[in-house]
């Protein structure tokens, strides 16, 4: 038998970190001096949102994703709560609106003005009144809209529904009363039937969120976890902790039998909590450790040894927290698979870190961008209290698509739009129709979809929204704004062309259908 090295290929094997430069950083922010092992930092396609250190109550800033430079530090605050903020999360179906956590017992939601926060937001949208402790962590539901979950210093996990017409709400739908000490970590499934949780007391739980149900309990003697995260449909659990010998270790998990880790790996001997973070579309994960300037990722997979360290950034530059941008908020023309926001304490400062895969093609690469979560629920709350779980709507990050249906929608249009019968007898006159009915439902749907498209978002260029974008300040910001704008000019140019082409080839393929045929079947 001859030797053969073991060689794994991967499209993701030379992903690299580029932070962003000093100009394009967030500088002056007083970022929270808090000892939470929390993020700190909510980030979507429009806002940042971070955790400030103030006085006399808790406070956060809510900053247009495109700022430049200096933060000014009077810069009106989102300050109604009367204690520290210690954790936010935004909306994911929603870009206004943004949920803390606090001290003060009381989790509130807040509703972001179209252009940003421009006095001081002392009113929320809704108030959650029902923890006796501090709040410590919130998360929304990934696919029902407005249903939140919080958890506290009380034990509790509560399962809170925001479509009612109280500004005050006092009684949550569900209360989970299964922990004995303080819940560290939330994590769900894609559809959230499964809600997984790590606690201070070292067990791992996994139960049905709706119900409360405890479903398995994990206890393992030489792991104790700090952050659990579900690994999308990959029936795995992943989590982040300390070995009995006190070093940090990573621990995966079978989904259906919490009794014993399928792997346990030590990393080094630092104390600092290790935050993951993973991306279900290209099952790469990528773990931070408090008061670390590095971030190690790691590629996914469902057969052994199932995680494959792939590389390493280093920063001599150590994150208090990072924020995470959504999968639609990416930079796709550059190949950004994932980006940081970076919370540098010691300099007062939030720097971008984008994820990127080399490539020399700067057209759009369809393997790295698969259909993703899109920023429309699939359910109500209703309609998920009653029992009700579905996967998210998905949508393409191609630019210049639009959110796709889901697959049994799409399935079940195509089956209508072509007579099953003809089709049998007459290949080709099939073919010709579904050319013909693509086309046709294409050019309805762009020109259908305009409006829709104006309502929901402001415009976007070249990744920057134009309402929030702020104007040049120097003379390099005004020349780096010309050259992405004629880098936009650029691919806008080669889109235009690409769908040139297309038109020409299906125009191509329904006369050679046609001279295909004959004359009587016509």
């Amino acid at each position: 038998m001859t030797w053969r090295p073991q060689y794994r290929s991967s499209k993701f094997r030379h992903v690299f970190g580029k932070a962003a430069t000093k100009e394009s950083c967030y500088d002056g922010v007083p970022i929270t001096r808090s000892v939470q092992d929390n993020n700190f930092c909510a980030v979507n396609p429009r806002f940042l949102a971070v955790i400030t250190e103030c006085a006399g109550g808790g406070a956060f800033l809510v900053l247009s994703v495109h700022h430049r430079g200096k933060v000014d530090p009077h810069h009106p605050r989102v300050s109604g709560h009367r204690g520290n903020v210690l954790d936010i999360k935004w909306n994911p179906f929603n870009d206004w609106c943004i949920a803390s956590g606090s001290e003060d017992t009381t989790v509130k939601v807040w509703e972001i003005p179209p252009h940003g926060v421009l006095k001081n937001l002392t009113v929320p949208w809704k108030e959650l009144q029902g923890h006796s402790r501090r709040v410590s962590l919130i998360e929304w539901h990934p696919t029902a809209n407005n249903i939140l979950f919080s958890t506290a210093y009380d034990y509790q996990v509560m399962i809170w529904n925001l479509d009612c017409p109280e500004q005050v709400i006092k009684n949550p739908v569900r209360t989970i009363s299964h922990h004995t000490d303080v819940v560290l970590s939330m994590s769900f499934n894609t559809d959230c039937s499964l809600l997984a949780t790590t606690c201070k007391d070292r067990k791992v739980r996994l139960m049905e969120p709706r119900s409360g149900n405890l479903l398995r309990e994990a206890n393992c003697k030489t792991h104790k976890a700090s952050k659990v995260l579900i690994l999308g449909n990959m029936k795995m659990l992943l989590t982040t902790g300390t070995s009995r010998w006190n070093e940090r270790q990573i621990a995966l998990w079978d989904q259906d039998d919490l009794s014993v880790p399928l792997l346990e790996e030590n990393l080094d001997g630092s104390s600092g909590v290790l935050f993951p973070f993973y991306d279900p579309d290209t099952h790469m994960l990528y773990l931070a450790g408090k008061g670390d300037g590095n971030i190690r990722y790691y590629e996914i997979s469902s057969e052994k040894p199932y995680i494959h360290f792939l590389t390493e950034y280093r920063s001599h530059l150590p994150q208090k927290g990072m924020g995470v941008m959504p999968k639609r908020g990416l930079d796709v023309s550059s190949c950004e698979v994932f980006r940081f926001y970076k919370l540098v304490t010691i300099k007062s400062l939030i720097e971008p870190l984008s994820m990127i895969v080399p490539r020399r093609s700067e057209s759009y690469q369809e393997d790295l961008y698969p259909m993703t979560a899109g920023y429309k629920p699939a359910l109500t709350a209703d309609e998920w209290l009653s029992g009700i779980n579905k996967g998210p709507v998905l949508m393409s990050l191609k630019p210049g698509s639009q959110i796709a249906d889901s697959y049994s929608e799409m399935s079940k249009g195509t089956g209508n739009s072509l007579d099953t019968r003809r089709s049998q007898s007459r290949p080709g006159m099939l073919q010709l129709q579904y050319i013909q009915d693509q086309m046709g439902t294409k050019d309805s749907k762009e020109d259908g979809d305009h409006a829709d498209d104006d309502r929901s978002r402001m415009p976007v260029s070249n990744g920057e929204d134009l309402a929030l974008c702020s104007p040049p300040r120097t003379e390099n910001e005004l020349r780096l704004k010309f050259h992405r704008q004629q880098e936009e000019i650029r691919r806008l140019r080669e889109l235009l062309n690409q769908r040139d082409v297309r038109i020409k080839q299906l125009e191509l393929e329904i006369k050679n259908i046609k001279n295909s045929q004959p004359q009587g079947s016509l």
